[in-house]
């Protein structure tokens, strides 16, 4: 493995080195250079790219999650959570899942155009759009280039219906467009609250806005008539697990209306990452941590098998399940949220259309 990145570089990032791309032939590594000379490295900053893509709806086939599409305004997340199994989708960009993913972002400005040329396409098929599932759409860089607002607004143009999954309380700013989609079931919203407890959010999600911040953002949006979800997740065994009925009451009382969790995943790199960065921030606790993981997991760091990647195997597992199921029932999260509509779904009128008569 690769030697951590000093911590006076990296402050603000969750991640404690790059590890080497799996698709690259060659890997590098930094070495002194042997002079004796004071040098003053700047800290690690944030970059953006724009990609001009040709399509912006991802089609996915998993048993394990409800939606079969979704859009991506943004690749590369600057919340940063070590525990993002999103990272290493960036080794396609030629890019690092560990530091390069939280510092070299790819943002899409022309997203919104692009999808409203696929909606308008005759063989379209409205179903249900995921916005949040791979990469937060709400992470800081949005707040300048709006592109999620403007994929928001076409979305409510067409009435199509989104799902959106976030942790960044930006979102309240659009409450105007989703306030609207809500009033036509359009549109429904799941807030991801971890923890608590401020000190390990801020260590595992270091650009991630508060928890009780987050509250707020569920607060705010229910009361605008807009359906959210709490979500736990994910549920990181010995660090995490034990706030699982807390998160849960502190969601209903702030108005979400359902409730839902996913344990740890730690795919491809996210394993040594996280390993990594447990040792360094809970050494007294890492290997127990870690232990229970891998119990999680069948003895592995992570078991891909469908079915029960999300939810995991053994004792553990299926008492969190049960303890889930009670939570939801004593804290009113039990009942399912309505079901989208698409039947409301056209194509919006555009310059010099004949009008309807009718």
């Amino acid at each position: 493995m690769e030697l951590p990145i000093p911590k006076d570089r990296r402050k603000g990032r969750a991640a404690t080195y790059n590890p080497a791309n799996r698709f690259d032939r060659y890997s590098s590594v930094a070495e002194d250079d042997g002079w004796d000379l004071e040098e003053e490295i700047a800290p690690l900053r944030t970059t953006v790219t724009d990609e001009v893509p040709r399509s912006v709806i991802t089609r996915n086939t998993s048993p394990d999650i409800p939606f079969d599409r979704s859009i991506n305004p943004y690749r590369g997340c600057e919340h940063g959570c070590i525990y993002c199994f999103a990272r290493p989708s960036h080794a396609y960009l030629g890019l690092s899942p560990g530091l390069d993913f939280e510092t070299q972002l790819i943002a899409r400005p022309d997203a919104p155009e692009v999808l409203a040329r696929e909606l308008s396409k005759t063989s379209y098929v409205p179903a249900t759009i995921a916005i949040g599932t791979n990469t937060d759409p709400y992470q800081p860089i949005e707040k300048d280039r709006q592109i999620m607002r403007r994929v928001l607004q076409v979305l409510s143009d067409f009435n199509h219906p989104v799902g959106i999954v976030t942790k960044g309380t930006l979102i309240e700013r659009d409450v105007d467009i989703l306030a609207s989609m809500a009033e036509r079931n359009l549109v429904r919203v799941g807030i991801s609250v971890t923890t608590l407890d401020p000190k390990t959010a801020r260590a595992m999600e270091p650009r991630v806005p508060h928890p009780k911040r987050r509250l707020q953002t569920i607060k705010r949006l229910s009361e605008a008539g807009i359906p959210v979800r709490v979500m736990a997740s994910p549920m990181i065994p010995a660090l995490t697990d034990h706030e699982l009925e807390p998160i849960m009451e502190a969601g209903a009382a702030a108005g979400a209306l359902a409730a839902s969790y996913i344990v740890l995943r730690l795919p491809r790199e996210v394993s040594p990452l996280f390993t990594e960065w447990v040792e360094e921030n809970f050494p007294l606790r890492a290997n127990r941590i870690m232990a229970r993981v891998r119990e999680l997991h069948g003895g592995k760091d992570y078991d891909p098998q469908w079915g029960q990647r999300m939810t995991g195997q053994g004792e553990w597992a299926d008492l969190l399940r049960k303890r889930f199921r009670i939570a939801k029932r004593r804290y009113g999260l039990d009942k399912p949220l309505p079901e989208l509509r698409t039947d409301l779904f056209c194509k919006p009128p555009q310059k010099g259309d004949q009008l309807s008569l009718f």
